[in-house]
């Protein structure tokens, strides 16, 4: 009787189990779009090719060819086209697993568009460098500021009206980055201009980049890859 109890019992928590999973799964797949997912899937799967310098992101790192311009094939792209922190936290796993010789990130425009306030931001961003630390020690972080936009474009509205969001949560995750002993990359100021904004030169849009854009960013950054 006892042992049917105890099997009834586990039965009954496998289900509820099974159904907290399956409805989690309904409520992730709500928040992004199939090319997230695919994208998810492909960067769970491919190999581990050892020392890897990973670029995590979203649409404005997904949008770079970094091997070519930093001129390293252990460069790898991470970044997928509208994640947030909350999809990074989702697929961290994937980067941690190769336990990559460095790392950076750029996370959070797509956060704010979504109106999260810069404080909740940084919640998300916190759990990102503490998983991080955890699960791949050994890893070389370098947290990159957020870049300026330009609102000109009229293009992208809900992400280039938050300069001063942009420039708050830059501020934060200074903060963050120094608290963690990780490198700090100030990327907007070096790309904006005298009114805080992305030069047209560098975007169609106001917030992806042009090759133009592309090539700062990677001179900058091309110190910390050797």
């Amino acid at each position: 009787m006892k042992r049917f109890i105890l099997l009834l019992v586990i039965a009954f928590g496998t289900t509820l189990f099974v159904s907290s999973q399956t409805q989690n799964a309904a409520v992730d797949s709500s928040k992004f779009a199939p090319y997230w997912w695919h994208s998810k899937d492909m960067y769970d799967h491919l190999p581990d090719i050892k020392n890897e310098i990973v670029f995590l992101g979203n649409s404005i790192t997904d949008g770079a060819e970094w091997f070519e311009l930093l001129e390293n094939k252990k460069c790898l792209n991470r970044g997928i086209s509208a994640d947030i922190t909350e999809g990074i936290l989702l697929r961290l796993d994937q980067v941690t697993r190769l336990q990559p010789k460095k790392l950076f990130i750029m996370i959070g425009v797509n956060d704010l568009s979504r109106n999260m306030t810069p404080d909740e931001v940084i919640v998300n961003y916190r759990k990102i460098l503490e998983r991080v630390r955890t699960e791949s020690p050994r890893t070389k972080v370098y947290v990159q500021s957020l870049l300026p936009v330009n609102p000109a474009t009229g293009m992208a509205k809900n992400h280039t009206n938050k300069t001063p969001e942009i420039m708050e949560l830059n501020g934060k995750l200074k903060s963050l980055a120094i608290e963690f002993g990780h490198t700090y990359i100030d990327l907007f100021s070096l790309m904006a201009d005298s009114e805080n904004h992305l030069p047209r030169s560098f975007s169609v849009d106001g917030l992806h980049l042009s090759y133009k854009a592309y090539k700062v960013w990677a001179d900058a950054i091309r110190p910390y890859v050797k």
